[in-house]
């Protein structure tokens, strides 16, 4: 048998291989190690998907002594089945394609009907851990009902539901062994959730106050935190857009939350949606400090991205900080370790079969107790990575909005979002700045632009027909006389 790795001279490799980490802890990878004439290494890896076409290409070289490589074939042939794998692994469809953005249409429409039903559920007396568990159950449901000839296709939960009370900022979802809370007129609620079809996420999230309605309005800091939440994600939806930097989304929001005495949650990010990948390298940074200023990069949103704009506002200094509540939210990292523990091992098992990449909570798990031990061990060695529950101070409060944006050709399409009713939040304090109050004048889609500067023309053109100019006065006055 061959052996997998070896050393090929090759000429100028650089023109034909992206420069890849060498991963040796991937047990079923095969690796095939470049140099060039001048001793420069590049090594390509390949996961267990590509470790058979890995091998084949290892045995098309001849070996000598010390496994010095000879090509048996031309380096050009080489070259292009390798590069061949390369494009296998990177492309992965985007909604470009007709059928993507249909799949993301119906996973949004799955998490704004699952959102509504939510929303109803949260009243007085009713326990968030029975508010996640509807929700999750609700989500299954609606994406049980798709897909049911395509057994390989994955489809469920994208993230589970979280419900973050008052001064909660995020991801409170408790074990049934945990504190729970329940809620009481006139508290804040967030409501977090995602779902996915075929690993394409619709992300929401929407805040309410229990017992609000038109006759008795949300006001104060309450109404001054949801209306500023509500309009920096108005004003994020039409600044990300093609061609705009994510500098220039975070002043922004920044601004918003100064018109209203509020601060955008130090250190929050915006991500870009892929496939699979809920935390995508593009991000929003909310409010950073001066060491997050320095490290988040800067980039530029392009046609065809997906992002979950996610803005959450907060009454106080916008300091969010863990406690003592459990983190009971993880998704799977890339990250590769033996474990030691056996629970451990079959713990993360479950993990990779029932959720693969898609954030998931321990509450998910038949043994909560198992699921804790389990947790535990692959969370220290970051084979998961948390979602902690973090709080602002005492006595201020937090709300949250979130949807999810596709970045189509023709302009930003918002396929999820809450019910806003601006008749129940009577804030105070309004929009002062001239140019955020231009920016929420705009429209998100650019046909609906035309279609204004059409009207707007018509209009113009109308009454230019019908309000004689001076010179027209001036001469139907002379005919009078």
């Amino acid at each position: 048998m061959q052996p997998t790795h070896c050393q090929v001279k090759v000429p100028h490799a650089d023109k034909y291989f992206m420069k890849r980490p060498f991963t040796s802890s991937l047990p079923t990878s095969q690796t095939l190690g470049l140099f060039t004439e001048d001793g420069g290494l590049l090594i390509a890896s390949w996961v267990t998907y590509y470790t058979t076409r890995a091998h084949n290409l290892a045995q098309s070289f001849s070996f000598g002594p010390n496994n010095t490589c000879t090509a048996a074939r031309s380096c050009e042939d080489t070259m292009a089945d390798l590069k061949g794998i390369d494009s296998q692994e990177e492309e992965e469809p985007t909604i470009a394609e007709d059928v993507v953005v249909t799949k993301y249409k119906m996973a949004g429409d799955m998490a704004n009907r699952v959102l509504k039903l939510v929303i109803d559920a949260c009243k007085e007396g009713e326990s968030a851990r029975s508010i996640c568990e509807l929700g999750d159950k609700l989500i299954l449901e609606e994406t049980n009902k798709v897909y049911k000839k395509e057994k390989e296709l994955k489809k469920g939960i994208g993230f589970p539901t979280c419900i973050s009370v008052n001064n909660c900022v995020c991801h409170f979802s408790p074990l049934h062994s945990e504190p729970d809370v329940v809620l009481q007129n006139g508290d804040m609620v967030k409501i977090d959730l995602g779902v996915h079809i075929d690993g394409f996420i619709a992300a929401v999230a929407f805040t309410i106050v229990v017992g609000a309605t038109k006759d008795n309005p949300v006001t104060g800091k309450k109404a001054d935190v949801l209306q500023a939440a509500y309009l920096a994600a108005e004003v994020a939806q039409r600044l990300v857009k093609p061609g705009n930097e994510n500098v220039t989304v975070t002043e922004n929001i920044q601004k918003v939350g100064e018109s209203f005495k509020c601060k955008p949650v130090e250190g929050m990010l915006t991500h870009q949606l892929e496939r699979n990948r809920i935390d995508g390298d593009k991000t929003i940074i909310q409010n950073p400090n001066e060491p997050q200023k320095k490290e988040h990069k800067k980039c530029e949103f392009q046609v065809h991205e997906v992002y979950a704009i996610d803005i959450l506002m907060s009454s106080g200094e916008g300091k969010a900080k863990e406690r003592e509540a459990r983190t009971t939210v993880y998704k799977k990292t890339d990250i590769q370790y033996s474990l030691k523990m056996k629970a451990s091992r079959v713990f993360y098992s479950d993990v990779t079969n029932k959720f693969s990449t898609m954030p998931f909570t321990l509450r998910a798990f038949d043994d909560e107790k198992k699921a804790k031990m389990g947790v535990t061990e692959c969370a220290r060695h970051e084979l998961l990575s948390p979602y902690p529950v973090l709080y602002e101070k005492d006595g201020e409060f937090v709300a949250q909005i979130k949807c999810t944006v596709l970045l189509m050709p023709n302009g930003p399409l918002r396929i999820t979002g809450g019910p806003w009713d601006q008749e129940i939040v009577k804030s105070d304090l309004t929009i002062e700045d001239e140019d955020i109050k231009t920016i929420l004048a705009s429209s998100m889609n650019k046909k609906a632009q035309k279609k204004k500067k059409k009207k707007a023309a018509a209009k113009a053109s109308e009454a230019g027909a019908k309000e004689p100019t001076e010179s027209e006065d001036k001469s139907e006055e002379k005919v009078v006389e």
